[in-house]
């Protein structure tokens, strides 16, 4: 008894054992995961981001209008300045000699107006007394309206040297923050040559390049949200200000500049911002079914797309045929055979079954 009893306990054992790997090997049934979206309408949904950077709405070069060593040099990076505030002159020992010699040309013309109008006074007094003729009369009056005319030329001379002395100084046209230098003192300058950059501006804004496929969606006036990488988790909204109307050689794209509505000190020019654009609200009321191109196939039987029906955490790939219209950058318009709102498959339809058990991924 104790033998057959020992027997039914192991056999017990052993049913049991097979009992557990089948409901195992059940449980391992692999299901495949698949990459889906919900159809949905031509212009839904239409968000795009952009990388640009941040910069004010007026930066201004500094540079001087003439020629010259810099002898002083009051700028630093960081800088906050005035307007009208001396931050540099130029030794320009040029425009001082210029000037020197416009001087003594001045001088010159006035002994040589004042002489000729001596000349002309004696020669009137003898012409109106019969003692000079007519032609002598006449040169004298030419004399000094000649001597006249080369006086006020040196006056002019003269303020224009001046005037290069004093390109010889740079003054700051705005209050700002010098962002950027990029000479010292006892350099050799040329007229325009930038030796400073100075933010003057009161307006953050973001510049960016929007492609040829987009620019029509895009108008003066639209809003856009911004993030920066320098600013993890700060989101800010923004108003498009500027929109180019022809696209750029460099870049062979369209520059745009947008305006941060509400920006903060924490903002600052040259910080890496990505614009994010939602372009859902641009296009027509009317409904066009669209549908990705990856996710239309083509068989002996037309155009289809793969439904996936969804049963509790598990789906089923349902064929389904259906009839295109237009390819846009969207991706095909579907004039029948699925509605906005099914999901569909968007990959590896080339391998997938009708009827095939899937996971949704």
């Amino acid at each position: 008894m104790k033998h057959i009893a020992k027997i039914i306990k192991i056999s017990f054992i052993i049913i049991l054992l097979v009992s557990c790997t089948e409901e195992k090997k059940k449980e391992e049934v692999f299901l495949r995961p698949v990459k889906s979206q919900e159809v949905g309408y031509l212009g839904n949904n239409k968000i795009r981001t952009f990388s640009g950077f941040a910069e004010t709405d007026k930066v201004i070069d500094l540079s001087f209008r003439n020629t010259g060593i810099i002898s002083q040099f009051d700028i630093k990076l960081g800088q906050k300045v005035s307007k009208g505030q001396l931050l540099a002159k130029l030794d320009n020992v040029q425009a001082r000699l210029s000037y020197e010699q416009s001087v003594a040309q001045l001088n010159t013309a006035e002994s040589q107006l004042n002489t000729a109008k001596l000349s002309l006074d004696r020669v009137r007094s003898l012409y109106e007394k019969e003692s000079a003729s007519l032609s002598n009369f006449e040169s004298a009056k030419n004399a000094f309206k000649t001597a006249q005319q080369n006086y006020e030329s040196a006056k002019r001379g003269v303020a224009i040297q001046q005037d290069q002395i004093s390109f010889g100084h740079l003054y700051a046209p705005e209050d700002g923050i010098i962002s950027a230098v990029s000479s010292e003192i006892n350099e050799n300058v040329s007229p325009g040559q930038p030796i400073a950059t100075l933010d003057a501006g009161r307006d953050m804004e973001i510049s960016l390049g929007i492609p040829e496929s987009t620019i029509n969606e895009v108008k003066q006036g639209d809003t856009a949200d911004v993030s920066f990488t320098a600013l993890p988790g700060k989101l800010f909204k923004a108003t498009i200000t500027e929109v180019a109307p022809s696209i750029s050689a460099q870049t062979a794209t369209y520059p745009i500049r947008i305006t941060l509505l509400d920006s903060t000190k924490d903002v600052k020019s040259g910080m890496a911002a990505n614009v994010t654009f939602n372009f859902g609200n641009t296009i027509s009321s009317e409904k066009v079914v669209i549908v990705p191109t990856s996710a239309v196939g083509e068989d002996h039987n037309g155009r289809f797309v793969l439904l996936i029906v969804e049963e509790g955490d598990n789906a089923v790939i349902k064929k389904q045929t259906v009839t295109t219209g237009n390819l846009t950058t969207e991706g095909f318009e579907i004039t029948s055979g699925v509605s906005a709102g099914q999901r569909i498959a968007t990959a590896g339809l080339q391998t997938l079954l009708d009827g095939q058990r899937v996971k949704i991924q």
